[in-house]
């Protein structure tokens, strides 16, 4: 019952603040306009022009069909850095507790600090798989109206099962990254930098294919890619195979590699189920980390 009603607490403060629901969702209407009125016409036209190869190829159709798939990527790389951006609002709560007092007044309370921990890291879980599946919702609304499928059961469910995974290593990151800062502001600035670079790790601003195979490594070594990589995979599988059909497989290949709708480590495809084992376990890492740093804490406040 103290859980419960710690965890409707803290969703209650983040959904009622309509500022703080625009900014975590800021990211998604950055990646819409910069993919729709700077870059997505460059995707559009150097998918067009590859498939303008092959004979037979009815280029109106290939236009059309590129779009969709545009659409369906940056919708993929949307749901996925959303977890990122939506529990670092929802921690917002704590740090203002914390800098006016309130969290202390709370551990006073007869509640473990467990239990209020847990408070917040479920909150911000559960937040963040709403503001993901609203943000899916709206996405394929938005692609069936530019001439795409709607995603069969199947692919709902792993996407529901999908943004479960990513939502959770996310609220175990930012909880730990939460116990870390002190003030308002300093929370505020690194808002603004993840904010940032999530964009960048995520391969959303741009694809993984297009950085350095030293800067690709690196992000490899980051969960992020890997959360935009198992969305993408499935979100975009209907639309290319109405574009890419009758395509070698080479060429295919090639494409998602570039998109990173496929990764490869150490030379090995990473599937969608190594990329939920990988968020899986970074969001328990995480989750054991941060418990370590507040039974730490308690000890320095005796």
């Amino acid at each position: 019952m103290q859980l419960y009603e710690l965890v409707k607490r803290n969703m209650r403060i983040y959904l009622r603040d309509k500022g703080a629901v625009f900014f975590s969702l800021l990211s998604m209407v950055i990646v819409i306009g910069l993919m729709l009125f700077f870059l997505g016409d460059m995707y559009i036209d150097s998918t067009v022009s590859m498939l303008s190869d092959i004979p037979g190829r009815d280029a109106s159709a290939d236009e059309t069909n590129a779009t969709v798939l545009l659409l369906q990527w940056i919708a993929a790389g949307i749901v996925g850095i959303n977890a990122v951006t939506v529990t670092l609002a929802v921690y917002s709560a704590m740090i203002k507790d914390r800098s006016e007092g309130r969290l202390n007044s709370i551990y006073t309370a007869p509640v473990s600090r467990f239990t209020i921990a847990s408070g917040y890291v479920i909150a911000a879980w559960i937040c963040s798989v709403i503001i993901c599946i609203i943000t899916l919702a709206i996405s394929e609304i938005y692609c069936i109206i530019k001439g795409g499928e709607p995603f069969t059961l199947a692919a709902h469910f792993k996407l529901l099962g999908m943004i479960t995974a990513n939502s959770f290593t996310y609220a175990a990151l930012m909880y730990l990254i939460a116990m870390l800062a002190k003030t308002e502001g300093a929370w505020s600035g690194l808002g603004t930098v993840v904010g940032t670079l999530v964009g960048f790790v995520g391969g959303i601003y741009l694809p993984i294919g297009n950085y350095s195979d030293s800067i690709a490594s690196a992000i490899k070594c980051l969960p992020v890619i890997y959360g935009t990589k198992m969305f993408r995979s499935v979100m975009t599988a209907d639309a290319e195979t109405v574009l890419f059909e009758g395509i070698p497989q080479e060429m295919v290949n090639e494409y998602r590699i570039e998109m990173g709708t496929d990764l490869e480590f150490f030379g090995a495809e990473v599937s969608d189920g190594a990329c939920a084992a990988v968020l899986l376990i970074c969001g328990a890492v995480f989750l054991i980390a941060g418990a370590l740093v507040t039974k730490y804490m308690k000890k320095t406040d005796r």
